[in-house]
């Protein structure tokens, strides 16, 4: 499993939010790059970066911060969602480095987008599915739709989508640990590799991700920023996991 460092840009900014809330926004930093230096030299070996202001837009707003980090780490896969609502959004981001386009809201909302960009951008197309209850939120958790998010899932099986970052957004930014539940379901539910987001506190609930097995990765936001988790010895922690 990999640990993946999330970069949340809203105003150019590197903030957390809570829940989801745009007006519930802790400011980290705002050099996205020094950040970004940051956790690679902590041993990230992918970032995970979310255009927040994108989200609610849907479109791309903080696509200077995104390209600049690509540019600037041409060896460091780096996946994007936030406002991906077209072709021509992920072919921008790709064509500046970008490894991975995520389709969230467009991928509820206009699943023959995921199929289409799959054929397109083929291995480099993530979905990004956020749910609150086990169902399927949208337009950056503004809307939660009556879909749950383990059927939608099914429906990308066969498109080669390269993973799908599952979000409990009930404990996003929360601290209160992954929803492991939730997210095994998910993970049992579809042959995608599934990265776990929101929720990850301490290094206690790495292990517990690794012990639940069959997930690929797990994002962490606030608990890397808070010092709550150190991402050295997380990484550490899964590359000597035995089950």
């Amino acid at each position: 499993m990999i640990v993946i460092p999330a970069i949340d840009l809203k105003d150019g900014q590197c903030v957390r939010l809570r829940q989801g809330e745009m007006e519930d926004a802790t400011v980290f930093s705002d050099d996205p790059l020094a950040t970004a230096r940051h956790w690679i030299e902590q041993g990230a070996r992918r970032l995970h970066l979310v255009d927040l202001n994108g989200a609610f837009a849907g479109n791309p707003v903080n696509g200077e911060a995104v390209t600049a980090i690509a540019r600037e780490f041409p060896s460091l896969p780096v996946q994007i969602g936030g406002g991906i609502r077209d072709l021509p959004t992920i072919e921008r981001y790709l064509d500046a480095g970008v490894t991975w386009a995520i389709i969230g809201t467009a991928a509820v909302k206009n699943p023959q987008l995921v199929r289409e960009a799959c054929r397109e951008f083929e291995g480099h197309i993530i979905v990004g599915l956020d749910a609150k209850d086990g169902l399927v939120a949208t337009e950056g958790w503004a809307e939660v739709s009556d879909q749950k998010a383990t059927e939608l899932a099914k429906r990308f099986e066969d498109c080669g989508v390269s993973a799908i970052v599952y979000t409990d957004i009930a404990r996003d930014g929360m601290m209160q640990g992954v929803n492991i539940a939730a997210t095994l379901e998910m993970a049992h539910a579809v042959q995608i590799p599934i990265i776990a987001s929101g929720g990850v506190s301490c290094i206690g609930d790495i292990e517990q991700l690794l012990q639940a097995g069959d997930i690929y990765g797990a994002i962490t936001g606030r608990a890397i920023y808070e010092d709550k988790l150190d991402l050295a010895e997380a990484q550490k922690l899964c590359d000597s996991w035995k089950k």
